[in-house]
């Protein structure tokens, strides 16, 4: 998984354009835990830090692939200056459309996940 995700993301965050492999996680969008699959269009290529964040719902991609930042990450830990900038930006998404991201996980992960 980690290695196609890295390889259809062009070994790149997806928000941030981060190239520096060694803080590249590949991210399921809807967890294996949760019934996600083990598939490209079920992942994401973040640095480490959103991945985290996207993990705890204080992020989320919207289906028509926005990067989104809750209000909460503000109010939980009077932080997040760095990722509210790139709040509302599209994300970079690979080439071929069934490598892009599904929008039922997308919807799964803003509807289950994510703290908005």
């Amino acid at each position: 998984f980690r290695v196609l995700i890295t390889d259809v993301y062009g070994r790149r965050c997806a928000v941030t354009g981060e190239k520096a492999l060694p803080v590249l996680q590949a991210a399921h969008i809807r967890p294996v835990t949760k019934a996600g699959p083990h598939r490209v269009d079920n992942g994401l290529l973040l640095r480490s830090d959103i991945h985290t964040l996207f993990d705890q719902g204080y992020v989320t991609v919207t289906p028509k692939h926005r990067f989104l930042v809750s209000p909460r990450l503000k109010r939980d830990f009077d932080n997040g200056e760095p990722y509210y900038p790139l709040s509302g930006k599209r994300i970079w998404l690979p080439g071929r459309d069934e490598d892009r991201p599904s929008r039922e996980f997308l919807e799964w992960h803003a509807d289950t996940v994510y703290r908005g």
